[in-house]
């Protein structure tokens, strides 16, 4: 049986448009050695340290996609702050042949402005039915991934977990094959190791080399967890400790 997906393969860096490499975004290390990135049919990863380019590229591809500049569906359209980077006008999308039902974009940093829209218009039925301010910060959040994608989507996420605790990490990965055995893809900006575990998925690691793709053991956020709780109070005492 063909496979519908992946609905977006990949997206190509039009360099060769680019008149200046030394002003952001166009300066972010990654970029100078990128020409496409290719996505896995079920879930991609963006990983990567601070200040790496992973949220500025999720959005350049949220964006490029028809998508809010603050999140939520393609319907959505909020601008509290005009902060987008112009990469999605650099980036070329290449489709699959099947376009998807249903689309979302979370982000962090401004998912509170999106729940304020949805309480203002009175839109909450999919999102549980209860006011996402009525809600913790992680339960609205919850709510998004649990309640609004409804599968055969396309969702971009960036760092889902800001807002989750631990057990909601791990809700979040059951809600996400859920929704991956339903015909959907995703696309995730994270730190979470709890959230980038989900198997077989591709994990794409941003730096100065530009993107490569690592396995999950090779991750500097697996390695950290790793390593501190094999010897956390080692660890702690040697960072605590004075010289």
């Amino acid at each position: 049986m063909l496979s519908i997906k992946p609905y977006l393969q990949e997206v190509q860096y039009k360099r060769e448009e680019v008149t200046s490499s030394d002003k952001y975004p166009f300066n972010i290390p990654f970029l100078q050695q990128l020409e496409k990135i290719e996505f896995h049919p079920d879930v991609t990863f963006i990983v990567g340290e601070n200040g790496a380019g992973k949220s500025t590229l999720i959005e350049a591809i949220a964006v490029g996609l028809g998508f809010s500049k603050e999140g939520g569906t393609k319907n959505f359209n909020l601008e509290t702050a005009d902060t987008t980077s112009q990469l999605y006008n650099y980036l070329k999308f290449i489709r699959g042949f099947k376009k998807p039902n249903d689309y979302y974009f979370l982000r962090a940093e401004s998912f509170y402005n999106v729940a304020t829209y949805m309480d203002e218009v009175g839109y909450l039925r999919d999102y549980g039915g209860k006011s996402l301010h009525e809600q913790s910060h992680g339960e609205s959040f919850f709510s998004v991934i649990k309640h609004k994608l409804r599968g055969k989507g396309l969702y971009i996420l960036d760092e889902p977990e800001a807002a989750l605790s631990p057990n909601r990490q791990l809700a979040a990965v059951t809600a996400i094959h859920q929704l991956v055995q339903n015909d959907s893809q995703f696309i995730i900006a994270t730190h979470s190791p709890i959230i980038m575990a989900y198997p077989n998925a591709k994990i794409l690691l941003l730096n100065k080399a530009g993107i490569q793709e690592v396995a999950f053991e090779e991750t500097e956020h697996f390695q950290t967890y790793d390593s501190f709780f094999k010897n956390y109070k080692g660890m702690i005492h040697h960072l605590i400790s004075p010289e």
